[in-house]
C-alpha cells in the first residue's frame, strides 16, 4: 500500500480512515465532530443534479468532425475554412419524454446533439433524429411536454393527453405520423439521422445571408425495432442503447454520419407558398438539394460519464460567427429557454465545467461571482471587472463579427398560428409517396395500439385530423384500432380543485 496515493479531505489534507466512524469507545454513539463522515454522507445527499426537464436520458461519446467539401460561399464560419479541417465533437443523443430511468427502446423522437469545439468558441448543434416537431411556436412547447409526462392524478403517461393536444394542434400529425412509423424506435443512436430540424442562417465574408437546415445521415443504415421487438428488449436490458454504444466504442469500433445542409436564399424564402421557418415544415429536396459538407466520426467512450454527459449543457444559442439564426419561432425561444434550463440544472457557471468549455481559449466575458465560482475569471487582471475600462487585458467587442442586417415585418403583433392546408399536404406526401404498403400497415397498428387507452371523443377527433391527411389514413388507424382488445382508459377522469 506504500505506493498508492494518500487519502485527503476534500481540503487536501491526508485523512486517517474510509471505513470506520469516530465513537464513543467501541460500542458507543458517533461523534458529531467526526466532521468527514459528515462531509462524505453530505456529498452522497447532494451527488444527483436536477435531471433535464427533456431528453434526461442520454447516451454520449466523443469524435471529430472532418470537412469534405468547400462551402466557404455560402459561410464565415472557420469550422468549415479549409477541406481536411478536424473538430472535436462530444455528441449525446437521448430520448425525449422519458426519465432518466426510462428504457432505452421506447418509442419517442430521439435528440441528436453535437458539441464542435471551434477555434472560435462552442457551436451547439441542439437537434433531434426527425427533420420536423410537434408544434411551431414556443407558447405550445411546456403544454405539448405536460402530455408527455405523468398524469398528475394517475401518475402514469397519458395517451389520452398526448392525442387530445395533437388532435388540437393538427400541426403535429406530420410529426406523429414519423414517430408511429418504422423509426419511431430507432436500434441505437447509431442508426439514425440527425436534423437541425430548424432553419439557420449562415452568412459569408461579404455579408450575405442564406436560410440553412442541417442533415446529418447515418453511415450504419436505418435499423428499426419493432413494438414485439422492443418489448422483448426492454424485458433483457433497459440500457440497450448504452450497452449497444459503449461496447462497440469500447471494442474499437466506430461510427459515422454525412453532414448535408441545404440552401435557400433570402429571395427564394419570399417566394415559398408556406412558411420555410415553420419547425413542422421540410423543404423539397429537389427544390433545395442536399450539399454535402464533411463527415461526423465517433469513436470514443467518455471517461467519466457524469463529468462530461450529465454535466454538458447543448444550446441553441451557442453559435459561431458566420452562423445564426432565423425567425423560426421555437427556434427564437429556444436561444433563450435552453441556457436558463442550464443554469437552473448546473448553476450559474455551467459554461465553466469541463465538456462546456471551450477549446480555443479562455472565454473572456464580465460574469461575475454567483453561486459556484469555482474558477478565476478576472482575465489576470481584478481590476477590469466592469467595461468600458482602461486596462489593455480588458476584453473588448470585436465589430468584425456583426452579422448582416435582418429583414423583418415592421407591424409587431400576434399573428395567429391558424391550421391550413399546408399542414397536411407534407405528411400526406410523407403517408401516400414515401411509405410502403408494408410500412402503412405497421404505422396503422402502431397508432391504433399507442391511443387504444384514448377516450371515444379523443379518438374521433384524432381520426379527423388524420382524415385531413389522406382518408386511407383514418381508415386504416380505425380498422387497426377496432380490432384490438379494449383497454380500459384510467387516465382522463377530470381533475377537480380539491383533488
Amino acid at each position: 500500500m506504500a505506493d498508492r496515493p494518500r487519502l485527503t479531505t476534500t481540503a487536501g489534507a491526508p485523512w486517517v480512515s474510509n471505513e470506520t466512524s469516530k465513537t464513543a469507545g467501541p460500542r458507543g454513539p458517533v461523534l458529531l465532530e467526526d466532521y468527514q463522515l459528515i462531509e462524505k454522507l453530505a456529498h452522497q445527499n447532494r451527488e444527483r443534479i436536477p435531471e433535464r426537464v427533456v431528453h434526461a436520458k442520454g447516451w454520449g461519446a466523443q469524435g471529430t468532425f472532418t470537412v469534405t467539401h468547400d462551402i466557404t460561399k455560402y459561410t464565415r464560419a472557420r469550422i468549415f475554412s479549409e477541406i481536411g479541417k478536424q473538430t472535436p465533437v462530444l455528441a449525446r443523443w437521448s430520448t425525449v419524454a422519458g426519465e432518466q430511468g426510462a428504457a432505452d427502446a421506447e418509442r419517442d423522437v430521439r435528440g441528436f446533439s453535437l458539441k464542435f469545439y471551434t477555434e472560435d468558441g462552442n457551436w451547439d448543434m441542439v437537434g433531434n433524429n426527425t427533420p420536423v416537431f410537434f408544434v411551431r411556436d414556443a407558447y405550445k412547447f411546456p403544454d405539448f411536454i405536460r402530455t408527455q409526462k405523468r398524469h398528475p392524478k394517475t401518475n402514469m403517461r397519458s395517451p389520452e393527453a398526448m392525442f387530445d393536444f395533437w388532435a388540437g394542434q393538427p400541426e403535429s400529425v406530420h410529426q406523429v405520423t414519423i414517430l408511429m412509423s418504422d423509426r419511431g424506435i430507432p436500434k441505437s443512436p447509431f442508426h439514425m439521422n440527425g436534423y437541425g430540424s430548424h432553419t439557420f442562417s449562415f452568412w459569408n465574408d461579404d455579408g450575405e445571408r442564406f436560410w440553412v437546415k442541417f442533415h446529418f445521415r447515418t453511415h450504419q443504415g436505418h435499423e428499426t425495432l419493432t413494438n414485439e421487438k422492443a418489448e422483448e428488449i426492454i424485458g433483457s436490458t433497459r440500457e440497450s442503447y448504452q450497452e449497444h454504444l459503449f461496447n462497440t466504442l469500447e471494442n474499437g469500433g466506430s461510427a459515422k454520419w454525412t453532414f448535408f445542409i441545404q440552401v435557400m436564399s433570402e429571395e427564394d424564402a419570399e417566394r415559398q407558398d408556406f412558411n420555410p421557418f415553420d419547425l413542422t415544415k421540410v423543404w423539397s429536396h429537389s427544390e433545395f438539394p442536399l450539399i454535402e459538407v464533411g463527415e461526423l466520426e465517433i469513436d470514443r467512450n467518455v471517461d467519466n460519464y457524469f463529468q462530461m454527459v450529465e454535466n454538458v449543457a447543448f444550446a441553441p444559442s451557442n453559435v459561431v460567427p458566420g452562423i445564426g439564426f432565423s425567425p423560426d419561432r421555437m427556434l427564437q425561444a429556444r436561444v433563450w429557454s435552453y441556457a436558463d434550463a442550464h443554469r437552473y440544472r448546473l448553476g450559474t457557471h455551467y459554461e465553466a465545467l469541463p465538456p462546456n468549455v471551450p477549446h480555443n481559449s479562455q472565454a473572456l466575458h464580465y460574469h461575475k461571482d454567483g453561486a459556484m465560482r469555482f474558477f478565476r475569471n478576472d482575465v489576470g487582471n481584478p481590476n477590469a471587472y466592469y467595461e468600458p475600462n482602461q486596462y489593455e487585458d480588458g476584453p473588448v467587442a470585436d465589430p468584425s463579427t456583426q452579422e448582416p442586417p435582418l429583414r423583418i415585418d415592421p407591424e409587431a403583433y400576434r399573428y395567429p398560428q391558424e391550421t391550413s392546408e399546408a399542414d397536411f399536404v407534407q405528411p400526406r406526401k410523407l403517408y401516400a409517396e414515401v411509405l410502403s404498403d408494408e410500412e402503412r400497415q405497421r404505422l396503422h397498428q402502431n397508432m391504433a395500439g399507442a391511443m387504444a387507452p384514448c377516450s371515444e371523443s379523443v379518438k374521433e377527433r384524432w381520426y379527423a385530423v388524420l382524415g385531413r391527411v389522406h382518408p386511407d389514413y383514418a381508415k386504416g388507424v380505425r380498422e387497426a384500432a377496432e380490432s384490438q382488445p379494449a383497454i380500459p382508459v384510467t387516465d382522463n377522469t377530470p381533475v377537480t380543485a380539491a383533488e
